[in-house]
């Protein structure tokens, strides 16, 4: 991962335990994906239930290995548009102009 945006400056590593909500994000995309699914398949397809937990389960494993990077940039522009910071990574510069 790159340490800044090369377009904007921003810093995108941040300090330890920072993409644990990344990690939550993936979490729940995999768990939806796969229940939803698997109810499809189900409705549709009609396969053994052993076909299906071995097919979703394989995909649980999967998945997540994939899209960790997409979970984590979407943390970060969550964050960013949460808490804006300048190119330096400090809070606040971009952000709107709170009264003192």
């Amino acid at each position: 991962m790159a340490p800044r945006c090369p377009v904007c400056g921003l810093v995108f590593e941040r300090e330890t335990g920072y993409f644990i909500g990344a990690i939550y994000i993936n979490y729940g995309l995999t768990v939806a994906l796969a229940v939803a699914g698997y109810f499809v398949a189900e409705a549709w397809l009609a396969p053994s239930p052993g076909w299906q937990v071995a097919g979703w389960g394989v995909f649980a494993v999967l998945f997540p290995l994939w899209s960790f990077r997409y979970s984590k940039s979407l943390w970060l522009a969550i964050d960013h548009l949460v808490d804006p910071t300048d190119a330096a990574g400090e809070p606040g510069s971009n952000g709107p102009v709170r009264p003192s």
